[in-house]
């Protein structure tokens, strides 16, 4: 091209805006460019152990080890991933409560990925509708759902102190202002970002409130085993597929088993009949084809040679258990800390929480003073990762919040 035709070009890539920073990774940014020795990242929802690294679950380098020699292929998988996981997956998450034939699972990349191929299916095939998150919820959620196009309000999920559950609240809002056929975004344990969880005898009135309104769940299960264990995390789960014939249910193997960078989840459809759920599958493949056509191996057959065999499976619930343990016991002395530092702030009502998020109470304000002059990084909110605290800097940290108080 001559340089009197180039002069004539419309460069229309110039002027493109910058996305603003994501609230939760862009904190990862700034962080990593800290120069404050002593810097603490409490944002990300990662798992770390005692010497600060997110490890590599034995189960897992087991699993690989076998994976790597037994490996005969690169080939694609199909469109709803590789059946010998979607078949742990159904086990694991459902158990015998439901009928296999009633449910459509297929493989995304991570919880993130599931979220967003439900989205796209509540668009296609059941608009118009909305989806109901709580309030508050996972940075990302509102995010998701308005990329796929799906209006989404909220409902109260906190009460008025910002640290306990609001019941009344809550199904207050679902009862008055959901539409029967509007989807409600569920949290089935470890709530993020509060860590704030239903009793089981909460969900049995969400349950028959959710089937009153003649709702659609939509469940984020993306910490089963975090909160009380494996099993015990699906009660919110179990009870509200007693009060429903359809549901999603997106499921996600970052945490529990320690795979983030292999993004390894999936979509679960819950429908009335085989029919219906045959035709809700068909739809699913048609938005991953046209999406990421199908997902990725590697993680995928991790989790099911695991699951598949019975002493890796008890060396990974013992793993996962380890890793709740840690995790409380991090809560609680984080709580005890900052009773010793004087700041006269109880944080005792962090001890109902569960999971690897607690929301402290803290306010914008405050936490932009943990960063700017302590090198503490946490979400606006104030949700703190407890995950990624260590046991060697807890004065550090406990004497930087009550510096902020």
């Amino acid at each position: 091209m001559n340089a009197s035709a180039k002069s004539n070009v419309v460069h229309r890539f110039v002027g493109i805006p910058t996305a603003p920073p994501d609230s939760i990774l862009g904190l990862t940014e700034a962080f990593l460019a800290d120069k404050n020795p002593s810097k603490m990242n409490l944002s990300v929802g990662v798992y770390k152990d005692a010497s600060g690294q997110t490890p590599i679950l034995k189960c897992v380098k087991e699993a690989e080890r076998r994976l790597i020699d037994n490996e005969t292929t690169k080939g694609y998988l199909s469109i709803d991933g590789l059946p010998d996981y979607r078949e742990q997956v159904r086990s694991l998450v459902f158990g015998d409560s439901i009928d296999p034939s009633r449910v459509a699972i297929l493989q995304t990349p991570g919880g993130t990925g599931a979220l967003r191929v439900a989205a796209d299916f509540i668009v296609a095939q059941l608009s118009p509708t909305r989806i109901w998150m709580p309030s508050p919820t996972w940075a990302n959620h509102p995010a998701i759902f308005a990329a796929a196009g799906l209006p989404s309000e909220t409902y109260r999920y906190l009460g008025s102190d910002r640290t306990s559950f609001d019941l009344a609240g809550m199904l207050e809002d679902l009862s008055q202002k959901t539409k029967p056929g509007d989807a409600v975004l569920l949290h089935a344990c470890c709530h993020n970002p509060t860590g704030v969880d239903p009793t089981p005898e909460d969900w049995k009135a969400i349950a028959q409130t959710v089937a009153e309104r003649q709702l659609i769940p939509l469940i984020d299960f993306a910490y089963q085993g975090f909160g009380e264990g494996i099993e015990q995390d699906k009660t919110g789960l179990n009870t509200l597929l007693e009060a429903v014939d359809e549901a999603f249910v997106c499921n996600s193997f970052s945490k529990n088993f320690g795979l983030y960078s292999e993004r390894v989840g999936s979509v679960c459809l819950v429908a009335a009949d085989n029919e219906t759920m045959k035709a809700a599958q068909s739809q699913l493949k048609t938005i991953v084809r046209t999406n990421y056509s199908n997902p990725p191996r590697h993680g995928s057959a991790i989790v099911a040679t695991v699951l598949q065999d019975p002493e890796l499976t008890s060396l990974w619930i013992q793993e996962v258990d380890e890793m709740r343990e840690r995790i409380d016991t991090l809560r609680q002395h984080f709580v005890e800390t900052m009773k010793n530092t004087g700041s006269g702030h109880d944080f005792s009502f962090l001890l109902k929480q569960k999971g690897m998020f607690s929301f402290s109470g803290l306010t914008p304000m405050q936490v932009d003073e943990l960063k700017s002059k302590h090198g503490i990084y946490i979400v606006g909110s104030g949700r703190i990762n407890v995950a990624g605290m260590s046991e060697d800097k807890m004065d550090t940290l406990c004497q930087a919040v009550a510096s902020v108080l």
